[in-house]
């Protein structure tokens, strides 16, 4: 079954993407609370033209975030941690944390766009930020015992 997508969703695609699923998905889940229409030849020829006028505001978005991306490349970022003796965190550091330490550095940037692995112990990590369909951008961290 053929659907064109409303919304962005995670794992199938992104917004005005025409994208195979299987027909209980689509008729069941992604239909009813709108993330997607079915995919017949006017609304492709519908969303082709929305594509086109889009297509310029989209290269504009993906400057800024290119430019967002470069300035968040040069930050570092320290976040305080409790640990243990052995150097071990009680918990874990989430994206939650991240978010409020680029937050202090003067960067906006909203909490789910940040994935990150795990982190249970002192040392320097990575995050990745989403910025834009097709520019991430890595954000070193270190943890910090407080």
């Amino acid at each position: 079954m053929q659907i064109i997508l409303l919304t962005d969703i995670a794992n199938l695609g992104h917004k005005d993407d025409i994208v195979n699923v299987k027909p209980g998905y689509g008729r069941n889940y992604l239909i009813p609370q709108g993330f997607a229409i079915l995919a017949t030849e006017t609304s492709k020829k519908i969303v082709a033209e929305n594509v086109k006028q889009r297509a310029h505001k989209e290269a504009k978005f993906k400057a800024d975030a290119e430019e967002l991306a470069a300035k968040l490349s040069e930050v570092k970022l320290t976040i305080g941690a409790k640990t243990s003796t052995t150097g071990k965190i009680f918990g874990s550091i989430n994206n939650i944390m991240i978010a409020e330490a680029l937050k202090e550095k003067g960067f906006d940037i909203d909490r789910k766009k940040i994935s990150l692995k795990e982190a249970k112990e002192i040392g320097t990590y990575t995050a990745t930020i989403k910025l834009h369909r097709e520019v991430k951008a890595d954000v070193e961290f270190e943890v910090v015992s407080e």
